[in-house]
């Protein structure tokens, strides 16, 4: 399964890193690809990931999904 979601705050590699590594935290996923310059994220899993599990593991991060 492939998601899209828009993230607000993400400016750098880091930012995208840290996205990243907190969303591969959620049992599942796959892939993460974080664009700071597109400021979303695609998420790949193997099975159906609640948007709350991608928008907490972000929050983490220090950012948030734009709804």
């Amino acid at each position: 399964m492939n998601k899209t979601f828009e993230v607000k705050g993400m400016t750098c590699g880091h930012c995208e890193g840290r996205v990243t590594s907190e969303i591969l935290t959620i049992p599942g996923v796959t892939e993460v690809i974080a664009s700071a310059e597109k400021a979303n994220v695609i998420v790949e899993s193997e099975v159906e990931i609640s948007q709350e599990s991608i928008e907490l593991a972000v929050q983490r991060a220090g950012y948030s999904v734009v709804k």
